[in-house]
């Protein structure tokens, strides 16, 4: 299992973007959440993730929210 912070999120469409611990960056789709809202995620919140590939790079799947941001 992958881990990282969140880059970038993209509320009004429903995806972000995940800075990996190996230095990629991942995109995620809220549909891949596990066990948290979308709604309730803030850019600097830790994760765990898999990596697969998506249609354009890199894509996370059973995306677990680990740690919230600091501050």
């Amino acid at each position: 299992m992958a881990s990282g912070k969140i880059k970038r999120l993209m509320r009004d469409r429903g995806f972000g973007f995940i800075s990996a611990m190996d230095g990629r960056e991942v995109f995620f789709h809220r549909s891949e959440l596990q066990d948290a809202e979308f709604e309730d995620l803030k850019e600097g919140d830790n994760l765990e993730f898999e990596v697969t590939q998506g249609k354009k790079g890199p894509q996370a799947v059973n995306v677990k929210r680990v740690g919230e941001a600091e501050g």
